[in-house]
């Protein structure tokens, strides 16, 4: 890695930092006696910077920072950890000190995958990566392939969602140092677990983000985001930024054996480059770790830019609009984005299980009728992750209600149902299949005027919401700053005990074993093009192929009215949600809040 320290075969260390803007850079060792070295760095070209110590000098272990035209001291911003926070020392660490035990993992394909996201902090009463661990024969029991890990690049104070990170290489202090992560990463391996971590590329956080002083080239003057200045990818200097990105998605992916990344709102990064940032790095990471066993990328795009499939450098994408739309009808609330699907959320929820998306060029109101998306159909259900709730829709809802507490139990059932066992990949955030009753909600831990400031924007951010019209009525939302935010998120797991999360952890036990045992060996090799037909107000009907030759027929009703159609069954159920539906759709009725799955075998 051109970037940070590297220890060397020799047992010296090597220093790097690119700093264009600045004329000296000194390099200040810290011993454990207190005692200080410090080094002048030597001037290279392009603006970097680079001092190679003895084993005498520093070590694994050693504290560091470098000293800007002697008056600023900065971390490293490669740091590979950062034990005193965002504005405190670096330490070195030999990156091969750790003895992986996985060396026969390689990975799962990715029509296996059935993602649980979870926030570190909070999925554990200690919230650490050790913690973690306890819990993953939990994950395999409850039927779960892969585990998304929230953000865990360092980040400024106690506790934050993990999106305002500035030490892109640094797992957070808070929830372990860089070898617990390798255990924690190495125990999922252990039990076929996959591991996938959530990456921010397109801002740094607004505390501890040193790069302005002395690497302003980082960030476009040309472009701007909802964070400020974009990242410079596309502008002068922009080779070593776009290096610096696309090191650390190998870095996560070699030096911690993780088996993908999430690539957060790429719709965020401004990049006029061809190929722009996103198809790079993809193709990195493919002709990299990629080579040799299963590596996942995922985006987030709220574009819905499917040409980004038409390389197979990307996984898959995040589909928002299945969960608004799935949302709207389980909810009724159409406030905000929701408005775009209050139309025919049927017909939207249909056309995302079998084309992908639900818009695909149409005009959207919310985005002041702005075209949105790219055509879908034509890709397979792998290329899209389906969910009802992530920790965008829950800890961006005011209070974080998650959603077994805004709808009755069997309309949430329904929707489960068609969810789970559809094609494409499901995406479960933590402690939803056990309708836990804590909410997420948005928390972070800013000093001073900062933490000012992101108290009254978010609460500002609701007051296009009917509720929140009064801003009085917005000082109820909570305090993001406020550490008792942070503990009531904590997922409650002693809740187990009592009957009602009982029943509901048994239920998407029974979904997912019927998912692993009976859609997934079919789905490999499947392509796009499914047929949907709509009923009613809200019936629908979708038929895939699947990768065997088989068919796969969802029928079912999202409404509270029973509907009529001409409705062809199968002759044996995968699924039903009521032991005497079949007499009702034998006489072509679906009943309210009703879903069945039918597979055929191939005829031959």
């Amino acid at each position: 890695m051109p970037f940070g320290a590297c220890l060397l075969p020799d047992g010296n260390i090597r220093f790097r930092l690119w700093a264009p803007a600045v004329r000296q850079v000194e390099l200040i060792l810290e011993h454990v006696s207190g005692e200080k070295n410090i080094l002048t760095m030597h001037s290279l070209a392009d603006g970097w910077f680079q001092f190679e110590t003895l084993p005498s000098q520093a070590k694994p272990g050693t504290l560091y920072h470098y000293r800007l035209d002697d008056k600023l001291d900065v971390p490293d911003p490669a740091s590979r950890a950062n034990p005193e926070d965002v504005h405190g020392s670096s330490q070195v660490v030999d990156a091969t000190a750790f003895i992986w035990q996985d060396e026969a993992w390689q990975g799962r394909p990715w029509h296996e995958a059935v993602i649980y996201e979870l926030h570190l902090g909070t999925f554990t009463r200690a919230g650490t990566f050790s913690a973690a661990m306890q819990r993953l024969d939990y994950l395999v029991e409850l039927g779960v392939t892969a585990i998304e890990l929230m953000p865990v690049a360092d980040f400024p104070g106690a506790r934050n969602w993990g999106y305002d990170g500035v030490l892109l290489f640094a797992p957070d202090h808070r929830y372990g140092t860089p070898d617990e992560l390798k255990e924690l990463v190495q125990a999922a391996h252990a039990r076929g677990l996959m591991v996938l971590l959530d990456v921010v590329y397109n801002h740094f956080g607004p505390d501890g983000n040193y790069l302005h002083a002395y690497a302003p080239q980082f960030f476009s003057e040309n472009h701007q985001t909802p964070w400020g200045a974009a990242i410079n990818f596309d502008g002068h200097s922009s080779r070593i930024v776009r290096d610096f990105f696309i090191h650390n998605a190998l870095y996560w992916l070699e030096e911690y054996h993780l088996d993908g990344l999430r690539l957060d709102a790429v719709h965020a990064i401004v990049d006029n480059s061809q190929p722009n940032i996103v198809t790079e790095l993809a193709t990195a990471v493919q002709a990299g770790p990629g080579r040799t066993r299963h590596v996942h990328l995922i985006l987030e795009n709220d574009g819905n830019i499917a040409s980004y499939f038409q390389q197979a450098t990307i996984a898959a994408q995040w589909n928002d609009d299945i969960h608004h739309a799935l949302h709207l009808l389980l909810t009724k609330e159409c406030d905000g984005y929701y408005a775009d699907y209050a139309d025919q959320p049927s017909r939207h929820l249909a056309r995302c299980l079998a084309e992908g998306f639900a818009f695909q060029g149409e005009p959207s109101v919310f985005r002041d009728g702005r075209l949105r998306g790219e055509p879908s159909g034509h890709l397979p259900p792998g290329a899209f992750i389906n969910f009802t709730q992530t920790h965008d829709q829950i800890g961006n809802r005011a209070f974080g209600e998650r959603l077994a507490m805004l709808t009755p139990a069997k309309p949430l059932q329904i929707a489960l149902a068609v969810l789970l066992l559809a094609p494409s990949p499901p995406m479960l955030f933590m402690g939803e299949e056990f309708a836990a009753t804590t909410p997420f909600q948005f928390f972070c831990d800013f000093q001073g005027e900062l933490a000012d400031a992101v108290t009254h924007g978010r609460r500002n951010e609701f007051a296009g919401f009917r509720e929140f019209a009064d801003p009085i009525a917005r000082t109820r939302i909570p305090e993001p700053n406020d550490p008792a935010t942070f503990e009531r998120c904590k997922l409650d797991w002693n809740c187990l005990d009592e009957p009602q999360h009982q029943a509901s952890l048994k239920y998407y036990r029974h979904l997912l074993a019927l998912r692993r045992t009976q859609i997934v060996p079919r789905l490999q090799g499947m392509g796009g093009g499914a047929k949907f037909e709509l009923f009613g107000v809200s019936g629908l009907v979708v038929i895939w192929r699947l990768g065997d030759g088989a068919q796969l027929t969802l029928l079912a009703n999202l409404g509270d009215d029973q509907i009529e159609g001409h409705l062809h069954l199968a002759s044996t159920p995968l699924y039903l949600s009521q032991v005497d539906l079949p007499e009702f759709l034998a006489t072509g009725r679906m009943p309210p809040w009703c879903a069945a799955w039918f597979i055929e075998e191939t005829q031959t």
